[in-house]
């Protein structure tokens, strides 16, 4: 067994169809609340114009990222931040390898711009004037648990908060096909090497193996992790919307779990 990293979660956000932030999710899992009507991802961080323009990628990411910080207390633009994602916008994406094989002169160059898988850290980092170090982590089906080791092993070594947000769409055309993505989700933690400001505490082992998690027995959560590789996320988001400490597996890569022992004070 490798050595655990341990961090402490000051800011939680999370954007899900029926949920528009955390404190929905939370009183839908711990409360018993109706789901509401899903809605358009409300990203007051950026500006008015960046959000009229921006795609729902970034909308996603940056709704959730926000409510994370604005919960942590601590100013974006000194946060480190590590963006994950599956697919990246595979809206865009549809759309260009359409365009190309068909008209190529026709190719927006907006859309263009906001195909690139950091899209939304750069949109993030242009908007909160942050300047620390960014990241755009992909890994498939396993991109949640590769963002959150990458964002948990920066807070530990360089002993700093660090900003994770992980998000996906539907996909769409014959890329949707391929990737079996139905949903839009996003989830985004601040994770501190420090104990100040905290109540909850992750401890996460990296373990060979992948572990099925199998289902949650809620319906509407469960079709919500059915939905796209960020929605991987659901389970550890549940646990702690239901504030209590218990311990999970989340899938890293291909033969790699991480093993998170949740502890909360109190």
């Amino acid at each position: 067994m490798s050595a655990a990293l341990t961090v402490w979660v000051r800011g939680i956000g999370l954007w899900a169809p029926g949920a528009p932030d955390w404190h929905a999710f939370r009183d839908i899992v711990a409360d018993g609340a109706a789901p509401g009507e899903p809605g358009r991802p409300v990203a007051d961080v950026l500006p008015a114009n960046e959000r009229r323009r921006a795609p729902e990628s970034v909308l996603l990411a940056a709704a959730a990222a926000g409510q994370a910080v604005a919960m942590s207390g601590l100013a974006a633009a000194d946060l480190p931040c590590v963006f994950a994602s599956a697919h990246g916008d595979q809206v865009i994406t549809d759309y260009m390898c359409q365009t190309l094989a068909t008209a190529p002169a026709e190719l927006s160059p907006t859309k263009f711009h906001n195909s690139v898988h950091n899209a939304p850290a750069g949109y993030w980092t242009i908007a909160t004037h942050c300047h620390a170090s960014s990241s755009a982590v992909s890994g498939g089906e396993y991109a949640f648990g590769a963002g959150l080791l990458e964002a948990a092993t920066l807070a530990v070594a360089d002993e700093r908060d660090v900003l994770l947000a992980s998000y996906d769409i539907a996909g769409t055309g014959p890329l949707g096909a391929m990737t079996s993505t139905t949903g839009p989700f996003a989830m985004a933690l601040v994770l501190s090497p420090s104990a100040e400001g905290a109540a909850v505490r992750l401890d996460i082992t990296p373990e060979s193996g992948n572990s099925d998690t199998g289902a949650l027995g809620d319906a509407w959560l469960d079709a919500i992790a059915a939905s796209n590789p960020s929605a991987h996320a659901i389970p550890l988001m549940r646990a702690l919307a239901l504030t209590r400490s218990t311990a999970l597996r989340v899938a890293a890569a291909r033969g790699l779990d991480l093993h998170v022992d949740i502890a909360v004070a109190g």
